[in-house]
């Protein structure tokens, strides 16, 4: 029986793996999964090592608190590699732990296959000689990194972005009259992050921003989808007083329903470029993690709808920018400007089509087949 190591450690990439292995099954039915993941990943029938809950941590300060904890997930991944290796891997996104893991595994002669590219073309480009030297095949979910790999001698393949083919939301007037909401009233959507330090840091500026507008237009109503590994309880002392309505496991169907959204950066807002939300990017970190990561990061925007785009599609209030003022500021501009609103539509509209047909976990899932199915090269060790 064919086996194969899977290592994603947050969110987002766990639910591309758990995707990536339902669609290897058709193809290599009796496949045997382990490694790090989540209940989607769980769901698909992988065995796991560890639980993404318990991976996922946000800025460079979190992670050095969290290191020794990681170290022991590492060594449990390598102890199960050793004991029944397997015949290839796919590591999925989460760098720190997975670039460190790929060198080992080129070492025991297991091909490595990753999915969900690092963000060399945004800080640590170096990292790009490790991926050279250690992964097999580079696939990618944006276009703008194709070129960039293929050019430093990495095997690489665009397979489009996941998510495309995720877009499902109902429609707006079933969705609303399910939560007792009128169809005809405005919504503003509120993702503050899916990670407790995200929402630890966003949801205070993103509160302040909800009571601004509330004050300006009370029949306004906020929609904040709560992440699956989120209770409520941890996000309700924030809101406190607010008129927000907590929904679970809906962050499509609300973008899709809404008429401005406040989105914090990360895949959320690449969800809410494929349903056509017009958003105000927000993030915040701790200020000293962000001292050491802005000397670092070198791209123009921080938004990935903007870098798709290739301009300011969306506004980006990132760390001392973002006010509860000037959030509330850009969504007031959303809600008053019908034109503004349709050109970020229009602007939108173009980030989807250059995030690839839909079919991606299917493409990926045949490229690691192709893998599996490669002479295995001999161990360096």
């Amino acid at each position: 029986m064919p086996r194969l190591l899977v290592a994603s450690g947050e969110p987002s990439g766990e639910l591309y793996a758990a995707e990536l292995v339902r669609h290897l099954r058709d193809l290599r039915p009796g496949l045997d999964v382990f490694g790090l993941g989540g209940d989607r990943l769980q769901a698909e029938g992988a065995t796991l090592l560890a639980h993404v809950r318990d991976l996922a941590v946000v800025g460079l300060l979190e992670v050095l608190s969290h290191l020794r904890q990681i170290r022991g997930v590492f060594r449990r991944v390598l102890d199960e590699v050793d004991r029944d290796p397997p015949q290839a891997a796919v590591l999925v996104d989460y760098p720190d732990f997975n670039l460190r893991l790929a060198r080992a595994l080129h070492r025991r002669g297991i091909p490595v296959v990753y999915y969900v590219s690092p963000q060399i073309w945004a800080w640590r480009r170096g990292r790009i000689r490790t991926i050279r030297e250690t992964v097999a095949r580079m696939l990618v979910i944006f276009p703008f990194e194709e070129a960039l790999y293929r050019d430093a001698g990495v095997p690489v393949e665009f397979v489009g972005h996941p998510l495309v083919d995720r877009v499902h939301p109902p429609t707006r007037a079933d969705f609303l009259a399910g939560l007792g909401v009128s169809p005809g009233r405005d919504v503003v959507a509120v993702l503050p992050g899916s990670r407790l330090k995200e929402i630890a840091h966003n949801l205070p500026g993103l509160a302040g921003a909800i009571a601004s507008l509330h004050a300006w237009r009370p029949e306004l109503e906020f929609l904040l989808p709560v992440a699956p590994a989120i209770e409520n309880a941890l996000v309700e002392p924030a809101l406190r007083g607010l008129p927000v309505r907590l929904v679970k496991e809906g962050a499509q169907s609300v973008l899709a329903s809404c008429q401005a959204a406040m989105v914090a950066s990360g895949t959320a807002t690449v969800e809410a470029a494929l349903v056509g939300a017009p958003m105000v990017v927000v993030y915040r970190l701790s200020p000293l993690t962000h001292f050491l990561g802005r000397r670092l990061v070198r791209v123009p925007h921080v938004a990935m709808v903007n870098l798709i785009a290739g301009k300011r599609a969306v506004p980006e209030l990132i760390q001392d920018d973002f006010t509860p003022e000037r959030v509330a500021s850009e969504v007031r501009a959303l809600l008053e400007q019908p034109e503004r609103r349709d050109a970020m539509k229009r602007d939108l509209d173009e980030v989807r089509r250059r995030l690839g047909e839909p079919g991606a976990s299917r493409r990926a899932a045949e490229a690691v087949a192709g893998v599996l199915d490669s002479p295995k090269p001999k161990s360096l060790t």
